[in-house]
């Protein structure tokens, strides 16, 4: 049964038709004409037939009781965010592979829930285990109603702890294996067929500070990428495959320089992946000549693609960047905002080293317009009060001290053009220079990864005492990454390529489902999709319920 409008000379009328079968044949009767079609919308009638029969439908009623105010809200818990991630984690397998380490522990609470809890955390508001436990109330995940904070605290320590000693093989020797070791090595297994190069490992470190004591020999003095000098911390490594996949993370005390754990890692990784070749792509700042002769021993069947340091290197600054030669075009200007930068590519090989000179003309013309910039503002700022700008990095390089004046160094400028919008690798490879540019590109990607890690995932603050919680803190921080970037990975496969995360969060979690109480029955309604939360949910092959359901049903009445 349906409405039609049905034409008859200049005017056209309402009719109720409903459809019949005879002799096989659909045919339509008329069951009602309504009236005029223009006449009953100036009278607004058509409107108060359509509410007079939605009150016979009781999701289309609760609907309107609901925005008109008619219901009673008995609770409001967000969805999406549930919704598109259990799904991701269940894929990946991860209740499997809890349920098969976890076996013979007797906990008296669901470790895998407690996981899944602070995991889920790190990618949305984040912050401590404490604050998980509070954010879970508003969020409709299954199975971790009855979990308290010590719960997850114990799960932390689950994540951290060593494995027995006989398990302790190939562990590097700035920490021991744990059971996220294991995690990480099963997840692997499962995935391993979409692993689309297993001998590219993209390799780089960050530093996370505490806000405590740091636990009791993690938290160490050292170097800090966050400018924290003041706070003990921790050394984080992240290892993805050559498309950016997370393979695993090391966590090693703070005072652990990068230049001692490249070899370790590597070594480590060809026995824990069964990879048999590696291409370590790395900065150059993390590997020293001999961690370099290291790697280019043939027993362990290691190639690298390093970043050189232009300025710092004496033979990259006075050799690579002069020698003669010409560029080969990879990627050439851009003609939307979405296509690749612009890259060419030259080598050049010093005393039988290899190197790659990298340009990007788009960059090149940037670095440019910038240095001229800063000439303007300083030939003016040199004549009023040269002395305040020597305390400005960008400002100093650009002056010179004449007598006891300060003067701009035009020199200085000239040659600062010879690195505009350049970069340099230096490879053992054999491949194209193209190729070996590109491949180091997907180094941003790890970059990528820690930003996340500092802003979206909020890592901080770590408040644990022990080194078993503290290493599964981080450790869910990782598990975050991958379900994130098994999230984007899928979107990228429909063609979703402009989604952006933080969008993204803000609308997932804005899918909400809403208990009411209407005539003593209770019903749960869920909000409209919004932005691209859609996208999400179909990335994800999430299943949306009805918009209303019933809750509960009462008993039938009975009279004495």
């Amino acid at each position: 049964m349906f409405v039609r409008a049905k034409s008859s000379g200049k005017y056209q009328y309402l009719q109720v038709v409903e459809n019949q079968r005879v002799d096989g044949r659909v045919k339509q009767r008329v069951i009602a004409t309504l009236g005029r079609l223009d006449v009953l919308q100036q009278q607004g009638q058509i409107d108060a037939l359509v509410s007079s029969c939605a009150r016979f439908c009781d999701q289309i009623a609760i609907v309107e009781a609901h925005r008109e105010g008619r219901t009673e809200p008995a609770q409001q818990v967000s969805i999406g965010p549930p919704l598109v991630f259990e799904r991701l984690w269940r894929e990946l397998g991860f209740p499997q592979i809890f349920q098969k380490l976890l076996q013979g522990r007797h906990y008296e609470f669901d470790v895998e829930r407690a996981v899944f809890l602070t995991t889920l955390h790190r990618l949305f508001p984040s912050g401590s285990d404490r604050a998980a436990e509070r954010w879970r109330r508003d969020y409709a995940i299954n199975g971790v109603a009855e979990l308290e904070l010590h719960h997850l605290y114990r799960a932390m320590a689950w994540l951290g702890e060593p494995l027995p000693d006989d398990e302790q093989r190939h562990a590097t020797p700035f920490a021991p294996r744990c059971t996220k070791d294991l995690i990480e090595e099963a997840l692997f297994d499962r995935r391993r067929d979409m692993f689309s190069d297993l001998a590219v490992v993209l390799f780089d470190t960050t530093s996370i500070y505490f806000e405590g004591e740091g636990g009791e020999t993690i938290g160490q003095f050292g170097y800090s990428k966050d400018h924290r000098s003041d706070c003990k911390q921790l050394v984080m490594a992240a290892i993805l495959d050559g498309s950016g996949r997370p393979i695993c993370c090391e966590i090693w005390p703070g005072n652990t320089t990068d230049v001692k754990t490249l070899v370790p890692v590597i070594d480590r990784l060809k026995h824990r992946f069964r990879i048999g070749r590696v291409i370590i792509v790395a900065d150059r700042g993390m590997i020293s000549q001999e961690t370099l002769e290291k790697l280019r021993d043939p027993s362990r069947r290691v190639n690298y693609i390093l970043g050189a340091r232009l300025r710092s290197t004496k033979e990259v600054r006075e050799q690579v960047l002069s020698h003669p030669g010409r560029y080969h075009e990879v990627y050439g200007p851009r003609s939307k905002s979405k296509d690749p930068s612009p890259l060419k590519v030259k080598n050049v090989i010093i005393e039988g080293r290899r190197y790659v000179v990298c340009l990007n003309t788009e960059q090149a013309r940037k670095d440019a317009a910038d240095r001229e910039a800063l000439i303007r503002a300083l030939e003016d700022k040199v004549r009023e009060s040269p002395k305040t700008l020597v305390g400005n990095k960008g400002y100093r390089k650009f002056l010179k001290l004449t007598g006891e004046q300060y003067e701009l160094d035009y020199e200085k400028a000239k040659d600062d053009a010879r690195f505009d919008g350049k970069w340099v690798l230096n490879t053992d490879l054999e491949s194209p220079a193209g190729e070996v540019a590109l491949t180091y590109k997907d180094l941003w990607m790890v970059e990528t990864v820690f930003r996340s890690a500092k802003s979206i995932l909020e890592t901080r603050p770590i408040y644990h005492k022990r080194d078993e919680t503290i290493r599964g803190h981080v450790f869910c921080s990782f598990l975050a990454l991958v379900l994130l970037k098994e999230l984007f990975a899928r979107l990228d496969a429909r063609g979703w390529h402009d989604v952006e995360w933080q969008r993204l969060k803000d609308d997932l979690e804005q899918l909400q489902e809403i208990t009411v109480i209407n005539a003593g029955r209770s019903f749960v309604i869920r909000s409209d999709l919004r932005g691209d939360a859609g996208k999400a949910i179909q990335a994800a092959g999430v299943a949306l319920g009805p918009v209303v359901r019933l809750l509960d049903i009462p008993p039938p009445s009975t009279s004495e």
